[in-house]
C-alpha cells in the first residue's frame, strides 16, 4: 500500500488526482496499486503497513524494528501517539540553509488509524518530516516570502541556473525572485507593471522594465537561458505565454507559478501535465498554487 499525505487545506485536491484509494485518514489517503504521480501530497509513503498493537512499548518495538527514525502524523489520538513518539530515537530539527546539503536519508513515517492500529512506512519520498522544508530564513533582505519559493526548488530539487547564465523574472515585483536570481549569478531582466523595491532594483545584474508580461514578445528580448514567472493571472493566461515563449524557440527552461483564483483550475493543470519534460508539485512554501517546471534533458 502507498500513503500520500496532503498539505492542510488541499485534501480535496488530492483526492481530486489520486486512483484507487481505499481509506482517507485525516488529510492522509491510503492507495492501492503502483506508485502514482502526484502534484500535490507533500509526503508519500512508499511501504504502508498496518500493523495491530496492545501497548505503547508494543508500538515503539514495532516501529524501531522497521527503521530507526520515524515522523508522526497525528489526525486523533493525538496523546497516545505523542507516547509512542517519545520512546523513538528523537528526530532532530532539519533546518536548511540556502543551497546547503540535504539531509542524507529519508525518513519513516507513521500515525495511528485508531488506539491499536498503526499505519507505518519505513520509506518515504521526503528527507524532511512529513514533508514539512524549513529553512532559515532572511528576514531582512528579500522584500516578501515569495522568495522562499525560489530557496525550495534550488536546494531540494536542484532545479536551478548557472552563474552567468540570462533570465527573465515576470511578475516580479517586489522583487524576491529577482533578488534570488541575482544572488545565483544571473543576469536578470526584471518585469512587472509596478516597480521593484529600490534595494533590489539598485542590484548589480538586474535591469527592470515596467510593463505588462503579456505585452512582451519573445523577439523582444531574444535568446534567454531561464523563464520564470511568479505572475498572478487566471492558469489559461500563464498557459497561453509558456506557449508562446516554448514556440519562439528562444527559450527551453520554465519556472512558474500556476496561482489558482477561486477553485483550483484541473483543466488547465491537466495541460501543463501534458507538456514534454514537465513537473509539477505543490511545494511546501506554496499557497493555493503549485510550481511547475520544463526543463528538456539536454539543457
Amino acid at each position: 500500500m502507498i500513503a500520500y499525505l496532503a498539505s492542510e487545506k488541499f485534501l480535496p485536491e488530492l483526492l481530486e488526482e489520486l486512483k484507487d484509494v481505499k481509506s482517507v485518514h485525516g488529510n492522509l489517503v491510503l492507495t492501492d496499486g503502483p506508485l502514482q504521480n502526484s502534484v500535490w501530497a507533500q509526503n508519500i509513503w512508499l511501504d504502508a503497513q498496518i500493523i495491530p498493537f496492545e501497548s505503547i512499548s508494543q508500538a515503539s518495538k514495532a516501529l524501531k524494528s522497521l527503521g530507526k527514525l520515524w515522523a508522526c502524523y497525528t489526525f486523533e489520538n493525538h496523546r497516545r501517539a505523542q507516547l509512542i513518539q517519545d520512546q523513538l530515537p528523537k528526530l532532530r530539527p532539519r533546518v536548511l540553509d540556502f543551497l546547503s546539503e540535504l539531509p542524507e536519508n529519508n525518513l519513516g513515517a507513521w500515525t495511528l488509524l485508531d488506539k491499536n492500529t498503526l499505519l507505518a512506512s519505513p520509506t518515504t519520498n521526503s528527507r524532511f518530516p512529513l514533508g514539512d522544508v524549513k529553512f532559515n530564513e532572511d528576514k531582512k533582505t528579500p522584500p516578501s516570502r515569495a522568495y522562499l519559493k525560489l530557496w525550495e526548488l534550488f536546494t531540494v530539487y536542484g532545479i536551478r541556473p548557472e552563474p552567468g547564465q540570462r533570465v527573465v523574472d515576470f511578475g516580479s515585483c517586489p522583487g524576491g525572485w529577482t533578488w534570488v536570481l541575482q544572488r545565483m549569478g544571473c543576469e536578470v531582466i526584471s518585469i512587472d507593471r509596478a516597480p521593484l523595491e529600490p534595494s533590489i532594483a539598485d542590484l548589480p545584474g538586474v535591469k527592470f522594465m515596467k510593463t505588462n508580461a503579456f505585452n512582451v514578445k519573445p523577439e523582444d528580448l531574444g535568446r534567454i537561458d531561464w523563464f520564470y514567472s511568479d505572475i498572478i493571472c487566471y492558469p489559461e493566461k500563464l498557459l497561453e505565454l509558456v506557449q508562446t515563449w516554448q514556440a519562439s524557440g528562444l527559450c527551453s527552461n520554465f519556472v512558474c507559478t500556476i496561482k489558482f483564483q477561486g477553485e483550483t483550475d484541473f483543466k488547465t493543470l491537466k495541460k501543463f501535465l501534458q507538456m514534454e519534460h514537465t513537473r509539477i508539485q505543490h511545494l511546501h512554501h506554496n499557497k493555493h498554487e503549485v510550481t511547475v517546471w520544463i526543463k528538456p534533458p539536454s539543457s
